[in-house]
């Protein structure tokens, strides 16, 4: 009996988390053209949607939200090869049910989770999956290649733009596509760093992928990232990096790509914790951040 009523309440606290990630999902509506979701990214009126949603009207584009109320939206910032658009709320769209945030970068494979959207102008439906991969999806052209989260949600015309979440009700993705069999997702950290990007920290450094030497142990990882340049007067010249030292980690994440970087600098403090390799040695030091700019 006692382990029924587990069963029950972890039904019933699933179900409540659903109802909450609703309110945070809205309706986008583009030209005149169907009904694509967005999710409410912050409570002052900014939407995270994709950019196919709205490239066709990006002059008429409306959003209603969960309780009814519809709001003319302007495109703030759009990216076609990411397929993200930033969508900000006409008049009083103030202090909304912006949905948290999870670390897409946690993500693994089998873990639950779900898709909030309109499939075929069914407002908020919810489909649920495992995931079954995170990576690159690489196109026909050389070098093309895209983030994606891979999972076995439902998704039909209506859930484009809106969130995948994780059990805890966090978003850790923002559903794009279907691909053969498999639903397609943008990963939310890959979201975040770009919406961010007008005020991401600058370290003032260019960067090329690098393997570690396996003598540096476990510690190193096997990949980096070596400063190619240092921008003169930016924050890295005055934290002391030098051209020729590899990046090993930042704020204790592994770095083997330059996004992974960028990813990490926006949701970076005031301060942020490097580990190197200088000299063969492991290094590790404190770098105070600038605001604004655009690149690593």
């Amino acid at each position: 009996m006692a382990e029924l009523a587990g069963d029950s309440s972890a039904v019933l606290a699933g179900a409540q988390m659903i109802e909450r990630a609703q309110r945070s999902v809205v309706q986008v509506r583009s030209g005149g053209r169907g009904i694509g979701a967005g999710v409410i990214w912050n409570p002052d009126g900014l939407v995270m949607t994709n950019h196919h949603v709205v490239a066709g009207g990006r002059r008429n584009v409306t959003v209603a939200l969960h309780d009814g109320r519809t709001f003319d939206a302007e495109v703030v910032k759009g990216s076609g090869s990411l397929d993200l658009a930033l969508l900000r709320l006409s008049g009083e769209a103030t202090n909304l049910s912006a949905a948290p945030i999870g670390d897409s970068d946690a993500l693994r494979v089998g873990e639950l989770v779900y898709a909030i959207g309109h499939p075929w102008g069914s407002v908020g439906a919810v489909s649920a999956g495992i995931i079954g991969s995170v990576g690159e999806l690489r196109g026909r052209g050389r070098g093309s290649s895209a983030r994606y989260v891979r999972s076995d949600v439902t998704l039909a015309p209506g859930n484009s733009g809106g969130p995948l979440l994780n059990a805890r009700g966090e978003v850790v993705a923002i559903n794009a596509m279907v691909f053969g069999r498999m639903a397609l997702s943008i990963p939310g950290n890959t979201a975040g760093a770009w919406a961010a990007a007008e005020r991401r920290p600058r370290l003032g450094i260019g960067v090329l992928p690098v393997e570690v030497p396996a003598s540096l142990g476990k510690e190193a990882g096997t990949s980096g990232l070596v400063i190619a340049a240092v921008e003169a007067g930016g924050v890295a010249n005055r934290a002391g990096l030098l051209v020729g030292d590899v990046l090993l980690s930042i704020a204790g994440k592994q770095l083997d790509e330059a996004e992974t970087l960028l990813e990490a600098l926006a949701r970076a403090g005031d301060a942020v914790e490097l580990k190197i390799m200088r000299g063969g040695r492991i290094v590790d030091m404190e770098v105070r951040l600038a605001e604004s700019g655009r690149a690593a």
